[in-house]
């Protein structure tokens, strides 16, 4: 059975969510004292903002000018 383009979405969808969970999680269980200087729990808190941009970016709407809608709200010329 072939994929559309809607089950990739979701696919990555749901994996990106298991990453953020499983990232959160082990920020969760991220032992004390936490120094400012801690390389490997600020590398967690990266990768964490790295998941949520992409989940973000599968949710935002990109607008694709062409000639009928040059701007954003120019709405759709009619012919």
């Amino acid at each position: 059975m072939a994929d559309t383009f809607e089950d990739c979405v979701l696919a990555a969808r749901a994996e990106l969510s298991i990453a953020r969970q499983l990232l959160q999680d082990e920020i969760s269980s991220y032992p004390s004292p936490i120094a400012g200087c801690d390389a490997q729990f600020n590398h967690l808190l990266a990768e964490r903002q790295k998941v949520l941009a992409a989940i973000r970016s599968l949710d935002e709407f990109v607008f694709v000018p062409t000639p009928r809608s040059p701007t954003p709200h120019a709405g759709v010329e009619s012919r």
